[in-house]
């Protein structure tokens, strides 16, 4: 077992699935008990189940994480409420939440149906959403998602929390959002249109130069830079969701801090200083917006003694 929960670093899968729950309070000592048990059920599943490259990253909210634990980590709050000139993006926060991936649909149920069944007595089920690797990793809206997304050891320095709150080390922040398309409008529009609101090409994925991009492209409204010109990234994990009757993407995003991923999505809603908003929203509606806190696997072997 890695100290971090292994659903934060590992590469992309193609079966994913996202539970979000509230907890019952009634009884801390023994929730907490039944909470310090989930990193071995998933291990178990984990070797049972070797060949599925079966991963997990289970976590908390503000609204729960002080009723768990007497320290707080040092940016865990509330998902931002953002609100720009036409789009609106909600706060809709629950208590908890599982993030389970692998290659294999039936293995990935099992590990979510064996840590359902596990917090049966505390758990109330928000919202259960499977997520499926579309053709060449593409969003349903024909693009290729997560280009920009580190590699190799970057991954990690980018998603884990280092000594700067070191009794978190090797956790990280999660951000969670569902996002339902417009794909009817999304397809009455011409290539070019499309790819212009992304700034890539659709067949090729080639990112346009900077020059050439609109000041409303996505990939130009999610590109920032610190203070030093250096480039702020996140660790995505996003992936479509779809039915007969509603279509989109659970939009899943891990990182050292809050702060770059709040940065990006007042760069979209809100715009640059003047007002240029990412036109990609004029496609798709953001039905949830959570905030978590996935935690080391060593914190839940610590959660009784909190």
């Amino acid at each position: 077992m890695t100290p971090y929960q292994s659903g934060i670093i590992a590469e992309a899968s193609s079966d994913a699935l996202f539970i979000t729950l509230n907890l019952d309070r009634s009884d801390l000592s023994a929730l907490k008990t039944t909470l310090a048990s989930l990193p071995s059920v998933v291990e178990q599943y984990q070797q049972d189940y070797a060949d599925a490259h079966l991963h997990a990253a289970i976590g908390f909210s503000h609204l729960i994480w002080d009723e768990l634990d007497t320290q707080r980590p040092q940016y865990l709050s509330p998902f931002p409420t953002i609100e720009g000139k036409d789009i609106q993006i909600p706060s809709t926060d629950v208590d908890m939440v599982l993030h389970l991936r692998s290659s294999r649909r039936d293995v990935t149920y099992l590990l979510g149906e064996a840590l359902y069944s596990t917090l049966s007595q505390y758990a109330i089920l928000v919202e259960e959403v499977s997520g499926f690797k579309y053709l060449d990793n593409r969003d349903l809206t024909g693009f290729v998602d997560g280009t920009e997304n580190p590699e190799g050891e970057q991954r990690k320095a980018v998603a884990l929390v280092g000594e700067e709150d070191e009794r978190f080390i090797q956790g990280s922040y999660f951000n969670l959002m569902r996002f339902v398309h417009d794909l009817a409008k999304w397809e009455q529009q011409d290539l070019k249109t499309q790819e212009d609101t992304y700034g890539r090409t659709k067949f090729d994925n080639e990112e346009y130069p900077s020059s050439e991009k609109s000041v409303h492209a996505h990939t130009k409204r999610t590109s920032l830079k610190d203070e030093q010109g250096k480039s702020l990234e996140i660790l995505r994990h996003s992936m479509p969701f779809a039915s007969l009757t509603e279509k989109g993407l659970m939009f899943a995003s891990y990182s050292k801090t809050p702060v770059i991923f709040n940065r990006m999505l007042e760069s979209m809603v809100k715009g640059d200083e003047d007002g240029n908003t990412d036109h990609l929203m004029q496609y798709t509606q953001a039905t949830t917006g959570q905030a978590f806190f996935i935690p080391s696997n060593t914190w839940f072997t610590e959660l009784t003694t909190a």
